[in-house]
């Protein structure tokens, strides 16, 4: 289904793509059976069993479940949307010194000699305290283009912070 979605994505022009890494679009496939499988049926017992009660205008368990519905089904229609529009970009196929979209990238800020790493990955796979910087993010759109040993400079809420770039390795 996943590849019909996405074929159907690049025969219209008007929609757009959205780069990610296999692993990431795994995630959103898995989340998306999930609510269709799991979470919908669950939800669709739960509105019956508080319509069995009465009255619905005054059955908080049906309006609590009905708000549920609606956050899964808009939920589901937004991860459709989504993966029909990707394109998996596998960054064991790429190579070479300057940063790219999938790169692992090590930095040290020029302040704090702090290192960080980073996969630069797309935006709706990203999750920072996993180390998944999402490519429309500053440090990323500065990092793009970059080669080793340069530094790169990102606007901060504290002022400009300086990265040194330590390290690029694509796996």
């Amino acid at each position: 289904m996943a590849n019909a979605a996405r074929t159907r994505a690049n025969e219209d022009p008007k929609l757009q793509k959205f780069p990610m890494t296999g692993p990431g679009l795994k995630r959103l496939e898995e989340e998306l059976k999930n609510l269709k499988s799991v979470e919908r049926p669950n939800i669709i017992q739960a509105i019956a069993e508080a319509r069995s009660h009465g009255d619905l205008s005054e059955n908080a368990e049906y309006h609590a479940a009905r708000e549920r519905q609606s956050f899964i089904e808009g939920r589901i229609e937004e991860l459709e949307m989504i993966v029909s529009a990707v394109e998996v970009i596998d960054p064991s196929t790429l190579s070479g010194d300057n940063v790219k979209f999938g790169a692992h990238v090590a930095l040290v800020d020029e302040e704090t000699e702090k290192e960080a790493s980073y996969q630069i990955v797309g935006v709706y796979e990203a999750d920072i305290k996993q180390g998944l910087l999402s490519v429309s993010s500053p440090l990323a759109k500065a990092l793009i283009g970059k080669r080793l040993g340069e530094t790169v400079s990102v606007p901060a809420p504290g002022g400009d912070r300086s990265y040194e770039i330590v390290g690029v390795k694509y796996a």
